[in-house]
């Protein structure tokens, strides 16, 4: 059995200089897809329930999924909730059988956001599990403008809170379908001189792969969360199928033409997190 925490796969990635991909699934396909790339690579990864999955599937039945492929994994599989909005949500989670917690309070005022995640916190370290949170605001790609992290307010965040790593907003973007932009590497370095917790980049399928790489083995960015990247990969790989022949229609077959290609793309990412 190789069901993780998040401290326990963050940890050794910040001591040896290399991040750990938090990989947006969406069903059984790519998380099945993303178990078998991170064994192909020897690595660990961290298998997240974001809202999007969440409205499709029950949290009860993620936490299963999550936790057989952990079971059968070779390597360290976290499971872990993405973006948790409410103290209701994330206690559902950690009764669900997850190992890691995700409360998003970003969009509140400093206070709420600390009071509230600390909470969080407190009871995840309760049952031994791991709590991230966030600072500052990461938007969406047309969408909500983010908000970038304040690094003071970044070190009071992770001295009140107590989270084990700190998503921090520093030019990325949700939802980002191309690696043009980049990384705000100064605001990287002031948050990192006031608080040695992990930190998180949320939207890494936006980031270049060479910056990502710079970035997992030179800072204390331990974990990039990658959704887009793998969303398109799985996609065009499911077009491809259903266009290879018109008059199959069992999904199961056709599903499982998605499942090397995304494979190749999920190692293809792993590789940009290490030297």
């Amino acid at each position: 059995m190789t069901l993780a925490t998040l401290v326990e796969v963050l940890g050794p990635a910040k001591a040896q200089g290399h991040a750990v991909a938090g990989l947006v699934a969406l069903g059984w396909e790519d998380m099945r897809a993303y178990v078998a790339a991170a064994e192909a690579e020897d690595c660990p990864i961290i298998l997240q329930a974001g809202p999007s999955c969440r409205e499709h599937t029950p949290l009860r039945v993620l936490g299963k999924m999550f936790r057989h492929l952990a079971e059968g994994a070779r390597v360290p599989v976290v499971a872990h909730l993405d973006h948790g909005y409410t103290f209701d949500e994330c206690k559902e989670a950690l009764d669900s059988g997850f190992t890691s917690l995700m409360f998003d309070g970003s969009r509140k005022p400093l206070a709420e956001n600390i009071a509230e995640t600390a909470a969080i916190a407190e009871m995840a370290h309760k049952a031994g599990i791991s709590c991230e949170g966030e600072i500052g605001f990461v938007g969406y790609d047309n969408g909500e403008a983010s908000a970038g992290t304040d690094p003071d307010e970044a070190a009071l965040f992770s001295r009140e809170t107590g989270v084990d790593a700190m998503a921090i907003s520093v030019g990325n973007v949700h939802l980002q379908t191309d690696q043009s932009g980049g990384l705000d590497e100064d605001r990287i370095a002031a948050i990192q001189a006031v608080t040695d917790v992990p930190l998180v980049i949320h939207g890494g399928s936006g980031v270049p792969a060479a910056q990502r790489r710079k970035l997992a083995t030179q800072t204390n960015i331990c974990k990039f969360n990658i959704g887009t990247e793998l969303r398109q990969a799985f996609g065009n790989a499911l077009r491809d199928a259903v266009n290879r022949d018109p008059d199959r229609f069992d999904r199961v077959q056709i599903l499982k033409d998605t499942h090397d290609p995304v494979v190749a793309a999920t190692r293809a990412v792993l590789q940009t997190m290490r030297g």
